[in-house]
Formats: C-alpha cells, structure tokens, sequence
C-alpha cells in the first residue's frame, strides 16, 4: 500500500482527526504502511495519519533517524490515540515536515511531557519524554488536531528555507 503525503496548503491537514476505536486487521495494515513511508522518506523521523488523509489519532515516530539522536532513544514507536498529560519547561528546536517539505522552522515547545497512548497491542502505556524526543511527539500530536507547525511560530523570520539536495 502506497500513502501519498497531503501538503500544505492542502485543507485536508487541518481536519482533527477521530479516536481509534478498534484495532483490526485493515488497521494494522495501514499502520504497516505507515511505518514503511517512515522508513522510505529521507530523514523522516515521524508521521501522523492524517498526513495521508487518514484521520485517525495514530503517529509512528522513530527518534533513532535524528542526524544527531538522543542518549538512549526510544526507536520506534507506534502510538494510538496519544494524549499528553502534562508538560514541563520550554526548549526551542528547528523543525520539519513531510507535508511542508520546502521550509523548516525554530519551534518554541515543552522540553518534557508525560503521555498516555494505546500500543498496537491495546495496551495502555505511559511514557515520559524530553529534549527532542518530546519535540517529535508534540510535533505529530499536533497534525492529529489540524496543527502544523507554521502555527507555532512567533514570527516569519523563525522560517528557514530547506536546502534542496
């Protein structure tokens, strides 16, 4: 199954997307599909399903794919209906996306966060994240509520034009 990436300023990026009810095997199909377009993508670190027009509150993220990953990354992760639970503290990252592929940004967001999510399993866990790990979540957690990150910026000159390889 090939997922074509929604970009801006397509509409459809902006839908907030439903609970995952159940977990089946359509679904599991679809998460599978997810991971490889992870995979497949250059420098792709995560993506939420709506950036595929599938608005269902699933992301997969993999903070092993940073150019510089963290201590101790928490590799790959598949996360269904995640909400943060409470955040802490501030850190500014420069971010990027699949779906604004021709610009990155300097982000203002919390430098920890506490989680709850489903496993594809459906199992409830916990998780506690910092530094750019907790970027990432946020950052995908933001396309399942219709936000990019041209949102959270302060002003335009926080925009940085990506180079073209």
């Amino acid at each position: 199954m090939k997922l074509e990436i929604l970009t801006y300023p397509d509409p459809r990026l902006r839908r907030i997307s439903e609970e995952v009810k159940e977990i089946d095997g359509s679904l599991k199909k679809f998460i599978d599909a997810l991971v490889k377009t992870v995979y497949e993508k250059k420098g792709c670190v995560g993506i939420a399903a709506p950036q595929v027009n599938f608005h269902k509150r699933i992301i997969v993220v993999d903070s092993t794919r940073f150019r510089r990953p963290p201590p101790n990354p928490i590799g790959l992760q598949i996360l269904i209906n995640p909400v943060i639970i409470h955040k802490e503290g501030e850190i500014v990252f420069k971010e990027g996306c699949l779906s604004i592929p021709e610009l990155l940004a300097t982000v203002k967001r919390a430098n920890r966060i506490f989680l709850k999510a489903w496993t594809m399993e459906e199992k409830e866990i916990e998780m506690e994240l910092k530094g750019i790990e907790a970027v990432l979540i946020q950052h995908e957690i933001d396309h399942l509520d219709g936000i990019l990150f041209l949102d959270r910026i302060s002003s335009v000159t926080d925009l940085i034009p990506r180079k073209v390889k």
